[in-house]
């Protein structure tokens, strides 16, 4: 049934309804500028994809082709963009995405700006031209009001300033998730992406704290099946998988290490950690 016809069930973001009723979501991060995987990655169960777009070759039209190409099928597609600004934020929306994840969220202000960028007036500053991404979503009511209740706009913790200006950030009407960027994070705090640093644990911990205090939900990376576990144990509801490449790599490591084949791959960040799987 198409979404226009009398009887269509109401168009929503499944990811934002999973997370209302409490459940916890795991997305994918697409690595590659490549629509294949991302459109198998979509398949796969995952919740969401995340089009990663500051740190990978992912351009603006292999997105709206990701967009298109995951119609129908269930993980909703969400992307990153490298800046934080309003034209940037919002060729991504007009893109179709419905869910927009800013790095380096340093103060109140720049979550302002996020917010203001996923919204329409009077809410926010959204520009209308949205054409391609109500072909994507044929709301009944419309795609404006649709995206006004649908799109998610997350704000990525992962630097000492914005630790400084938690509070305030937390506090902003607009945002919906607070991800903490526990590498970024990492080596802002002079740890060289080591994970394993009670300083930093402690400061994950108050990034989520504050996201829960402020009625945000709160995500980090969680990288393996336990790491799911353990943090859904936590109550963080927002989780980000691996990206294609890992889990390739998985897959490579369980079909070729039992016939003695398999060449494992140092991760980017060497020792210490800090490699495209755990930002």
């Amino acid at each position: 049934m198409n979404a226009n016809e009398p009887g269509a069930a109401p168009m929503t973001n499944a990811v934002k309804e999973k997370l209302r009723r409490g459940e916890t979501v795991v997305g994918m991060m697409v690595w590659s500028d490549n629509v294949e995987s991302a459109v198998l990655g979509a398949q796969l169960g995952f919740d969401y994809l995340w089009v990663e777009m500051e740190h990978s070759p992912v351009s603006l039209q292999t997105l709206r082709n990701i967009v298109l190409g995951t119609r129908g099928l269930p993980a909703v597609p969400f992307a990153r963009p490298p800046v934080n600004e309003l034209w940037t934020v919002k060729r991504f929306l007009d893109a179709g995405v419905l869910g927009v994840i800013t790095p380096f969220t340093r103060t109140g202000d720049d979550a302002r700006r996020l917010a203001a960028a996923c919204r329409y007036p009077p809410a926010g500053l959204r520009g209308c031209g949205s054409d391609l991404a109500a072909s994507r979503w044929p709301a009944p009511g419309g795609y404006h009001d649709f995206a006004d209740d649908n799109v998610l706009a997350i704000a990525v913790i992962e630097c000492v300033q914005g630790l400084a200006n938690l509070e305030e950030i937390a506090a902003t009407p607009g945002i919906d998730v607070l991800f903490v960027g526990t590498s970024d994070l990492s080596f802002s705090m002079g740890f060289r992406g080591r994970q394993d640093e009670p300083a930093l644990q402690a400061a994950v911990e108050k990034v989520a704290e504050a996201a829960r205090r402020n009625g945000k939900w709160v995500g980090r990376p969680a990288v393996t099946v336990a790491d799911v576990q353990k943090f859904r144990e936590a109550g963080y509801q927002f989780l980000m998988g691996p990206t294609e490449l890992g889990l390739m790599s998985a897959g490579a490591a369980a079909y070729l290490g039992p016939i003695g084949k398999h060449t494992p791959i140092p991760p980017a960040g060497g020792p210490s950690g800090g490699s495209a799987y755990t930002r």
